[in-house]
Formats: C-alpha cells, structure tokens, sequence
C-alpha cells in the first residue's frame, strides 16, 4: 500500500517530507518520489526506484534543487507498471506543472489512457496515475475550470473508476495543495500555521497530533493557515462527513496504525483487501483477468488444472480446488511447489498450472512454473506482488491487492489469495460454458458481499482472544473440518506453529477414526471448522458426530460455526458463531478466528508475532 505526505507552511517542505516518508516505510515499498514548489512558478520533482535511501542520495547529489515550502512525496507499491524510476511517482502533465501522487488503483484508466493518446499527449510511464496528471493539467488549462484547481479536480474525480487518494499541486498555485480520497485512506494534520496530508498519521505525528480524517469521495484543499473539505461528487455542497480527532498513542505505535503488531492490523486490513481483489475484475458480463495473454479460446481447451504453493497459498490452492471443480468440472491437483517438479508430473498444452505466491519471488513456486513452461503448459499467476518474476513468466495474473503484509505469517494476503482463487475458476467457469453470464454474475454478487462478513466477523472476536489466553499454556491444539474446511483446518494448524511455535496438526474430520482419534486426550483443545446445517446439511451430520466423538474422550471441544446452528450448541465448550455465507466462501470468514487465536497464544506467551523465529516472508532460495 503507497506511502503519501503532503505539505505547506513556512518550514522547508523537502526534510519534513522526506522524514514522514521514512515514518511509511513499514507500508511496503518499491520506490519514491518528492516533488516541491519553489514559489517562483516552477514545480520540481526528483524520484528513483528502490528504497527511500537511493532518493534521499541522489537529492544529496545536488542533481536537482528541491527547495521550497509546498511539497509532497510518495512510496510506490507497483500495481500498474514495473518498479523502475520512471514509474515512480509524482507524475507529471506535460506543461510539467501539474504534479500528483496515488495510492489506489484507477479501474477505467486503459479508457482515459486512449483517450489522452488519441488527443495526441504521450504518456512516458505504464501507470494508471499518469493520466490523473494529464487529465487534471488539462481541466486547469482551459475549459470551465481553467485556473481553478480544487474545481479542476472535482472534474477529474468524478471521471475515475475505483479505488485512489490523489494528492495534487500546481506551480500556478503556491502554497496550496489539494488531496481526494475514494474507498482508500487521507488524513489531514493540522499544524500551528503548516499543514499536512498523509496516508497515516504516522507521517506528522512528531509534528501535530491534530487530525481530520476525510469521508468517502471528498477532497481537502489546504493552505499553511487553513483546510477546507467538499464533495467531490455532482450536486453536493460541503459536506460534514469528515471526522476531526486527537491522535493519543505514540510514535512506534502510530506506524502499526495503533495496533501493537502488525499482524493485528493488517487482520483488520482484509476486508478491505478481498474488496481489492474484487474490484475491477467484473465488467458487467465477464469476469476479467488482470493481465491476460490467454484467450477464452485457450482457456476452454484446458482439460486438467495444477495448483502449485507453498505454506498458506498452498491451503488457498485447496480451497480452490473445491470451487474451481464444481464450477468448471474440471480435475484439479494441488501440489506443493517444492515437490512438483521433482516428480515429473503429466503435463501438456492443453494443462493450466496456477501458481500461487505472495511475493512473486518463491524460489520453490518460480521452479515449478519454469518446468510447466517446459512442458507447453500454459501458466496463470495468483501473486501480490505487481511486476515481479512469475507473473512476468506466466501467460496470466491476477494482482490479489492486499498491499504489502509486513508480519510474516499471513493474514490478509491468504484471504485475498482466496478470493483471486475463485476469481480463477469463475474465469475458466465463463470460458468453457460451464455456467451461463446470469450465474457467473450472481456468483461474483456473492463475493461482493464477502468484505462485510469478514468485517462483522472481526467484531465477534474477543471471546477467541479470551479464548488464547485461557489455552495458551496447552501442548498441543488438533483442528478438524470437512470440504472447505478442512484447508482451513490445515491454515489454523499452521498459523498456531508459526506463532506460538506449539504442536499443531489439521485434519480430515473424516480421517479422525484412523488414526488420528489416538491423540484425543483429557483437556485436549480441538478445534472443530462445522460447516452450514442449511446449505451442507449431511457434512454438517457428520461433522456432529466426530464433535461427540471427541467430547467423549475428554476434549475440550471449539467448535467454530454458522450463527443460528442451534445443534451443535450442546457439544461445544467454546462456540464461536460466524456470520451465514455461502459454502463454498466459508474460508473466507472461518479463517478469521484461528489467525486472532494464533496470535493471542502467541502473545499470551511472550512472541513477537510480526517476526516468528526461523522464518521470513518471501523464500527465495529452494
């Protein structure tokens, strides 16, 4: 997720913007920028690719003058475009006195881009945001809103599809800046005579704690002794739907968003990133695909499906295996990467490999799809990492948007890597002519209301914290569950060994009477994934019968379920109700609870849950 500061006021902008882009950096990163207005009608920029130092040296270089007290600066995390310098942002119009950062994705801008291209203006970046700069140079130009940049802006806003916080400044207009946000985050610091603008009040909170945090499509105009707030949507006057507050926890805090860890916040972050993953991938008939160099023709050929990851994506990968099979028809294996071309599995052209990865990098993931490129397969790329090595080698991507995830174990990524997943079978479902435009549709409905589920699952959380807490000191935890919940099963299991470093194993509830049954003992904590009594009434059957089973031989049942299941009510010691959502996207809302109650384990004990030992994020050697 971008970094964005902006500034003015008396002081010199480029220190302060730059020290507020270091207080970002925990967002994830793949370059920077600055730009800076001298006061003299002259707009300079300076931006380099990779980490914030390589700026900060070549701005030390004296290549560039980078005074004045107007600013603002941006981390990038590449969505649209490679990270490379001329990709970084800000971008510029042509005049080169327009300036904008983003955070965001801009749905309709291959449309914009056309458009500005066929006007006869040549885009120099890949970016979505480039053409926000050329729009908004040109509504200042000329037209009803020449001259006048907050209107000017409200044009262009209202000309964008998506999700963005754009952050302008023009040379015309010293000392002013002028910032909009839909469905993406703006705080506004209120200073004594200075202003700033950031994604995160990590960004000012050395310098005010006074803040004001924008409402949905609106926009702020701020000079160094004033802000004013306005819609900028067609027909709306200023609008009090913005809410001013006082920022009362500290600096190192501030950076997580007030959350002690990391994995605390960005576990509150997935809602927002299935809602990401979603967007842009349904155009009203079809689903689309991020980058697509396979057509439906070769997509309706394909007669077996791969899924190829590791760790989490590789429990994704099996959540996936249920939808894409019902959906499509199709025979579907999920491999661990690291084992998949070392046995020499049967693959052809008429073979769809998806690789699963977070990072884009995974050693064991870039392996197997390189040996299914060998094999004529064609590839299809799950990653959350824009322009990174597999999906450059892969026929097709599907970006997940989570932004990037700090704490090791993941959170927010597996969800989206889930919701990428069953974009994936509704994709091949359309190509093949397995299910009709009207059930495509109507599935993709169905995952729309999925970051509302998982936002109410959130507020039924503190019994599970409780819940670690009176179970942290236990040896070893077993977690069930059948279909789609076994894979959540298996992520549970493995979420606890990363965290709490405990013995954990997921099951197959179904395999419970050959073998595993052994381990149930007195006081044992099982952890029970039960799926819908209305929609899957015979698993739920069964289910029933391995919770008896196990409360039989002394376990401590935790039996995770669908609200209003009044069954399984009399063998549950602990029940923990998830909202009523379609079967095959239970993961989506079931996983929420086993991440919160890994992580209360773990901090029960003493852990640092953002850094569990022996691991890091992306694994790049095999």
């Amino acid at each position: 997720m971008c970094g964005i500061v902006g500034y003015t006021g008396p002081r010199q902008a480029l220190p302060l913007i730059l020290e507020g882009l270091g207080r970002l950096e925990y967002r994830g990163y793949d370059s920077a920028g600055v730009a800076v207005l001298d006061g003299s009608g002259v707009l300079h920029t300076a931006k380099k690719a990779g980490v914030l130092s390589n700026l900060e040296t070549y701005i030390d270089s004296g290549a560039i003058a980078l005074e004045g007290t107007t600013g603002m600066g941006h981390t990038r995390w590449a969505t649209h475009g490679g990270p490379t310098d001329r990709n970084a942002h800000p971008h510029t119009d042509t005049s080169g006195k327009t300036a904008v950062i983003h955070n965001g994705i801009i749905e309709n801008f291959p449309v914009l881009r056309a458009e500005l291209e066929h006007s006869g203006i040549e885009l120099t970046s890949d970016t979505d945001t480039e053409v926000v700069a050329h729009l908004l140079g040109a509504a200042f130009a000329a037209g009803p809103t020449a001259g006048d940049l907050p209107a000017s802006m409200a044009v262009v806003c209202r000309r964008l599809e998506g999700a963005f916080t754009l952050v302008a400044a023009h040379a015309d207009v010293p000392d002013t800046l002028v910032a909009a946000r839909r469905n993406s985050p703006l705080v506004i610091g209120v200073g004594q005579g200075e202003m700033f603008v950031a994604s995160d009040v990590a960004a000012f909170i050395s310098h005010t704690r006074d803040a004001i945090e924008l409402g949905q499509d609106q926009m702020v105009v701020i000079t160094p002794t004033s802000w004013e707030v306005t819609s900028f949507r067609p027909g709306e006057s200023a609008t009090t739907d913005y809410r001013p507050f006082r920022v009362d926890w500290d600096l190192a805090a501030a950076e997580k968003g007030g959350h002690e860890f990391f994995m605390d916040k960005e576990i509150q972050e997935q809602p927002q990133a299935v809602e990401d993953t979603l967007r842009g991938h349904f155009d009203g008939t079809r689903i689309v695909l991020d980058e697509q160099r396979l057509g439906e023709d070769e997509l309706r050929t394909i007669d077996k499906v791969f899924v190829v990851a590791c760790g989490s994506s590789y429990h994704s990968g099996l959540v996936a295996k249920y939808a894409i099979e019902h959906w499509t028809r199709l025979p579907v294996e999920v491999e661990l990467a690291s084992e998949f071309r070392y046995r020499d599995p049967v693959l052809d052209r008429d073979t769809l490999v998806v690789a699963i990865t977070q990072s884009g990098e995974t050693a064991d993931v870039l392996e197997a799809v390189r040996h299914a490129r060998r094999q004529r397969a064609r590839v299809l790329a799950v990653c959350n990492t824009n322009g990174s090595q597999i999906p450059r080698e892969s026929d097709a991507v599907v970006y997940t948007h989570a932004g990037p995830e700090v704490g090791v174990a993941s959170t927010k990524c597996f969800l989206a890597q889930i919701t990428a997943n069953l974009l994936v079978g509704l994709a091949l479902a359309q190509a093949r002519g397995t299910k009709y435009a009207d059930e495509v549709a109507r599935e993709y409905e169905a995952l729309l209301e999925m970051p509302a589920a998982v936002a109410e699952t959130l507020t039924l959380m503190d019994p599970v914290r409780q819940l670690g807490r009176d179970i942290a000191d236990s040896k070893a935890v077993l977690f069930l569950g059948r279909h789609v919940g076994f894979p959540v099963a298996l992520e549970g299991a493995l979420k606890l060994k990363e965290l709490a470093y405990m013995h954990a194993e997921g099951f197959a509830a179904g395999e419970l009477k050959h073998g595993p049954i052994a381990l149930v003992e007195d006081g044992l904590p099982v952890v029970v994934v039960t799926p819908s009594p209305k929609s899957q009434p015979l698993l739920h059957s069964k289910l029933l019968s391995n919770i008896r089973e196990i409360q039989a031989r002394g376990a401590r049942t935790i039996v995770i379920g669908e609200e209003g299941d009044e069954t399984i009510a009399p063998f549950a010691d602990t029940l923990i109700e998830l909202p009523r959502v379609p079967a095959l996207l239970q993961p989506l809302v079931a996983t929420v609870p086993l991440q919160i109650l890994a992580a209360e384990i773990a901090r029960t004990r003493g852990y640092d849950i953002d850094k569990p030992r022996n691991l890091a994020k992306s694994v790049t050697v095999e």
